[in-house]
């Protein structure tokens, strides 16, 4: 995964509560055995019409809203099951963080084991966010280190995340990385304690 200490980007405003994980990516689209190739299908019954032509009063459909990587939602964001492939569509679509008044815990939890933030802010920033969004071009910086989020308007807001998983987000690491960088120490305790022929 690819880390990030802070990151500028362009923020799109998904002003809806409740958005399930059905609704990021279709229950149809889950077939695929790789983590990638979903983010074709992120939010597709929103995105298309029945013709399969994209909708053009979806938000993420708008030309003014191409090639955003914050994504910021209302509250209860990633709710309904726990599908690892949400935050999977999500990415390869090319949001690096979504911002929203509350997350369902799995989603967030996925979310942060996936190397994409979910941040939390009180809902009056959020609804701020939402309201600056719609009037493009806005951008947010995120500064993971200091745990704010900004733009060049004067707004800032803080958020939180667990020691753990900001370290884990900085360099880019999955639990799987953190086990290995303990190699050393498995091939030593294996070896101490191996069985006796």
């Amino acid at each position: 995964m690819s880390g990030f200490k802070t990151h500028t980007g362009k923020a799109v405003a998904l002003d809806r509560v409740n958005v399930d994980t059905d609704q990021i990516i279709p229950k149809q689209f889950l077939k695929r055995i790789e983590k990638t190739g979903f983010g074709q299908f992120v939010f597709y019954g929103w995105r298309y019409l029945e013709d399969g032509t994209l909708n053009p009063d979806f938000e993420l459909n708008q030309p003014e809203n191409q090639g955003a990587s914050i994504l910021v939602a209302n509250e209860n964001f990633g709710c309904g099951s726990s599908r690892e492939h949400a935050p999977w569509a999500l990415q390869d679509f090319g949001f690096k963080a979504v911002i929203a008044p509350s997350f369902a815990d799995i989603f967030y939890q996925n979310c942060l084991k996936n190397g994409m933030l979910p941040i939390r802010l009180e809902k009056e920033k959020v609804e701020y966010i939402l309201k600056a969004a719609k009037n493009q071009p806005y951008e947010l910086t995120i500064n993971l280190e200091d745990e704010t989020v900004s733009d060049n308007k004067g707004f800032n807001a803080s958020f939180s995340v667990s020691p753990y998983w900001k370290k884990m987000l900085i360099n880019g690491w999955d639990e799987i990385e953190i086990t290995l960088q303990l190699d050393d120490a498995i091939s030593k305790y294996e070896q101490e304690n191996a069985p006796i022929k």
